[in-house]
Order: structure tokens, then sequence, then C-alpha cells
């Protein structure tokens, strides 16, 4: 039920703001500065992704018990639609990004969503989200 076709062109990352000790924000400064790394940035998604790696069969045993779809799962108003012809209700689990179209009425994905839980990010627009509050995990 999914639309593997780029509604609108999708951000493939999403901003963090974290909290780092003087100590260790000079010791990435100082790797930067050797050329170990192109800038902070680069810095911290090599760490995090090496950390990701050391869990990976931990992670792939989740996402299998769960039942998560990783990567990308996007929803357009004909999907919905179609979810509606059909009588269903979606139950939307992803690890990565859940986007909704921005032309998704509120009342179209109230009707077709019965839950979404996404571990990273939610693209919808405020009157969907506003529309699903209860049901988002």
């Amino acid at each position: 039920m999914t639309n593997t076709q780029s509604i609108a062109r999708v951000s493939e990352s999403e901003k963090l703001t974290i909290n780092l000790g003087y100590v260790d924000l000079g010791q990435i400064d100082l790797l930067v500065a050797e050329g170990f790394y192109a800038n902070r940035s680069d810095f911290i998604r090599t760490a995090i992704r090496n950390h990701l790696a050391t869990h990976g069969d931990a992670l792939r045993q989740v996402v299998a018990r769960k039942m998560l779809v990783l990567g990308l799962q996007q929803f357009s108003a004909a999907d919905l639609t179609r979810v509606r012809a059909a009588g269903e209700k979606l139950q939307i689990r992803v690890l990565g990004l859940a986007s909704i179209a921005p032309d998704v009425p509120a009342e179209l994905a109230a009707e077709t969503i019965e839950s979404i839980t996404v571990l990273g990010a939610l693209h919808a627009s405020p009157t969907v989200r506003a529309a699903l509050a209860g049901r988002i995990h």
C-alpha cells in the first residue's frame, strides 16, 4: 500500500542537538584539525554508525520481532483511499522515516490509520499529526 516514488524531496537526515563535555569536544576538534574527519558532524556520524554496527545482530532481531519496516515508508492520498475502499486500517511500524504526503486530508488519515510507531522520524502535516495524536507512539 505504499508509494515508492518520491512525492516530494525527502531529507535523508534529521538534525539532532547533543551536549558534549568540553574535553570530548576538544578531542573531536583535534581529530578534525589533524584531518581524521572533515568536521564535527562527520566524526559524530562515523562514531554512531560504528557503534550501531556493533549491535547489528540485536537490531536485526528486534526489527524482525517487532515487524518494523526498515527505511522509508511513504503514504499518499491514493494509498489511503485504497485502504479506505478495502475497509482496512493500517498499523504503521517503521524504523527510519514514515512520510504521509502533504496533500493527505486529516479526515482520510484518521479513517485509515489505526496506529503509528516510528523509530526515527515521522513527516506529516500539522493537521494530520493533530488528527492522529492519540495513535502516534
